[in-house]
């Protein structure tokens, strides 16, 4: 059964059925060429007898027809020359086609009425009026001559025809009684018509006898026709083998057309999946054709086959049927793909430009300035009033909704500023669609937005300024404290020793107080913004491979183990030096006071392309109990103890630092990994 599903739908499958379609519809289109070509009815299959056929009803509506023109219009040369023959509407029509001239010349005066013009153009054509007269009398005397000749053609059918004045006839018969001997005849005589043998009256095609024979004057004009036994012999004959081919075209004409439909639905249903459960469609480069161009394309193509084969190359239309019918036939399967993956409609070019024109519409309305706006508005709705003039209260109810619809996202955002500027940060105006009104509404609630970000911002600076203030007042008081009370103690004390000692802690005490100060005052500086910078080529390995040599004795002190990982290429990023490796150095502090002793650092360099990243990784030795935002505040520490000797100012100076050289400072947390992460502008190579 798979082997079955894989051949069914495999592309050799496909081709031979194809060529099998094109097989059969070359087969129907040759038969029914060579029907027409041939000249002959499918009708005659259903028919006994060749006096009920379509072939005896033309050869004899043929002579009888014009047997009857002659008596009954055209009669003799010089009846058709004395302007009998010409109707009321043949003349009418002279005249009006002239007059329509006379209105299209300088002739006509608009300055004149009617009458009057009439008047001048009966005098100016009158022999236009003739002349063209003579020209159409001139014209029937040439087909009354054609008719003779044709009915001269006539050998096996003997006639003759009269209008009791006029006398056609091609034998030297003239009685009823002598065409009544033949062994078929057709006679109209004094409102009756007599018929032989009586097949004839039960022929479906009886009309094609009566229909000019009802215009004559039935009290004059006659006509008998007889067939003689040799021309009905010869034609019996050539009807038998008419009625057989006609009977192996109908067989081979159903033939290929089964075989053509089942072919047909074969490919319906494989055209465009792989197998019977692929639900994709599966499209070439024929399928990139719109359906409306495609549809065109096969239209024209069949016209220009059968008016090539009608008029110019019926001998040679195998040369044409089997590529005109291959691409027909593509391109029909093309469609079909479409209809099965149903994008039909979306893919005609009247649709791809309708939906063009729809969306720059509505992008400009969307997007666009008022101005454009109000323009197409004036201008378009005319347009769609006058195309859509049957439906008018349609558009007018339409217009009136969209204007409604505008009003109330006015009012929307109208009630919305009045509830903003009262204080109510928090409030949002909502308003659908994307429209002037919608991004109106956006841009306040962005400004909202903008407020309560600077108000939070404010809220939050200030009470940073409250904790800095009460933070930098303990640290600061703190070694403040005992220094006075060393020095007190100094003004009583005597022993040497225990003033050796004093000293000492006073010593400690005020270095720690200057270490303090100048932290704040750099922290300060650098929040501010106003440390000056010189940005500059720093080969950032360099920078990394220096201060790890330098802190070489720190390394061994605390037995931690620096990993430093970088690029095999020279990597150099646009930095101020001096205040990079300060930013650096407070790291590496931040690392010697915190990291967990005999554990590894890891300092990684990688190049991003436009910008070089540092990333500094260490274990805590402290439980990281505290949020990343926390840390990242001013005379915070990890340990939140405040039992080591830092001021808490490490990171808020780095990140500082990095800030006012165009960089980023991250710092990330994962249980007691600690990350500081910098980002710095590369310097573009020479």
């Amino acid at each position: 059964m798979r082997k079955l599903r894989s051949i069914s739908h495999a592309l050799i499958t496909k081709v031979v059925v194809f060529l099998i379609a094109i097989v059969c519809l070359i087969g129907i289109a040759k038969v029914i060429i060579n029907l027409e070509f041939n000249e002959i009815h499918l009708s005659s299959i259903n028919q006994d007898n060749y006096f009920e056929s379509r072939a005896f009803a033309d050869e004899s509506y043929s002579l009888i027809a014009s047997v009857a023109q002659l008596i009954g219009k055209y009669k003799s040369e010089e009846h058709i020359l004395s302007g009998k023959t010409l109707t009321k509407e043949e003349i009418r029509e002279i005249e009006d086609n002239l007059y329509d001239e006379f209105l299209y010349s300088h002739s006509y005066d608009s300055n004149l009425s009617e009458v009057e013009n009439k008047r001048i153009y009966q005098e100016k054509y009158a022999d236009d009026i003739t002349s063209k007269k003579d020209e159409h009398m001139q014209e029937q005397v040439r087909a009354y001559y054609r008719l003779l000749s044709t009915l001269e053609e006539y050998e096996g059918i003997v006639f003759y025809a009269s209008d009791g004045e006029h006398v056609f006839s091609n034998s030297k018969l003239s009685k009823k009684e002598q065409f009544e001997s033949f062994g078929a005849y057709i006679l109209f005589e004094d409102y009756q018509q007599k018929l032989y043998p009586n097949e004839v009256k039960e022929s479906r095609y009886l009309d094609y006898f009566t229909q000019d024979v009802e215009k004559l004057n039935p009290q004059t004009d006659v006509i008998y026709v007889a067939f003689k036994d040799s021309y009905l012999q010869q034609k019996m004959s050539e009807w038998e083998k008419d009625k057989e081919l006609a009977k192996r075209f109908l067989n081979a004409f159903i033939v290929f057309l089964a075989g053509f439909i089942l072919s047909f639905i074969y490919l319906i249903l494989v055209i465009g999946r792989t197998s019977f459960k692929d639900k994709e469609i599966h499209f070439h480069v024929i399928d990139k054709l719109y359906n409306d161009l495609n549809i065109v394309i096969v239209v024209c193509l069949i016209a220009m086959w059968v008016a090539m084969i009608v008029e110019v190359l019926h001998d040679m239309y195998m040369l044409l049927t089997v590529p005109i019918f291959s691409i027909a036939l593509l391109l029909i399967l093309s469609l079909v793909k479409h209809i099965k993956n149903r994008s039909f409609f979306q893919h005609t070019l009247i649709y791809q430009i309708l939906k063009k024109v729809f969306l720059s519409v509505k992008n400009v309305f969307d997007n666009g300035s008022m101005a454009v706006k109000i323009v197409l508005l004036v201008i378009g709705y005319p347009l769609v009033v006058a195309a859509t003039f049957f439906v008018f209260p349609v558009t007018m109810g339409l217009a009136a909704w969209f204007a409604m619809r505008k009003v109330k996202s006015f009012n929307r955002i109208k009630e919305g500023v009045e509830q903003i500027k009262d204080g109510d940060l928090h409030h949002r105006i909502e308003v659908d669609g994307k429209g002037e009104f919608s991004q109106l509404a956006a841009n306040i609630n962005s400004i909202t937005d903008g407020l309560k970000k600077s108000v939070d911002s404010e809220i939050k600076s200030e009470r940073l300024k409250t904790e800095l203030i009460t933070n930098v007042s303990h640290d600061i008081r703190t070694p403040l404290t005992s220094i006075i009370t060393y020095v007190d103690l100094l003004k009583i004390e005597n022993d040497p020793d225990m003033i050796a000692e004093y000293v000492d802690v006073l010593d400690q005490k005020s270095k720690r107080l200057k270490l303090l100060t100048d932290d704040l005052f750099e922290a300060a500086k650098a929040s501010s913004g106003s440390m000056p910078v010189q940005l500059e080529r720093i080969d950032i390995v360099s920078l990394l491979t220096q201060g790890v040599g330098e802190m070489g004795e720190k390394i061994e002190a605390s037995s931690l183990d620096f990993k430093l990982a970088y690029p095999k290429e020279k990597v150099y990023m646009k930095a101020d030096g001096k205040l990079l490796w300060r930013a650096i150095e407070n790291l590496f502090s931040n690392i010697f006071k915190y990291a967990l002793p005999a554990s590894r650092v890891y300092i990684d360099v990688e190049d991003l392309g436009n910008e070089i990243l540092v990333t500094f990784k260490n274990i805590s030795a402290y439980e990281l109990n505290i949020s990343v935002d926390e840390l990242m505040e001013r005379f915070k520490r990890g340990d939140e103890s405040r039992s080591s000797q830092g001021s808490g100012l490490g990171l808020s100076i780095a990140e500082s630092l990095v800030h006012i050289q165009h960089g980023k400072f991250i710092v990330q947390v994962d249980g007691d990994l600690f990350k500081a992460i910098i980002y710095l502008p590369k310097f573009p190579n020479e």
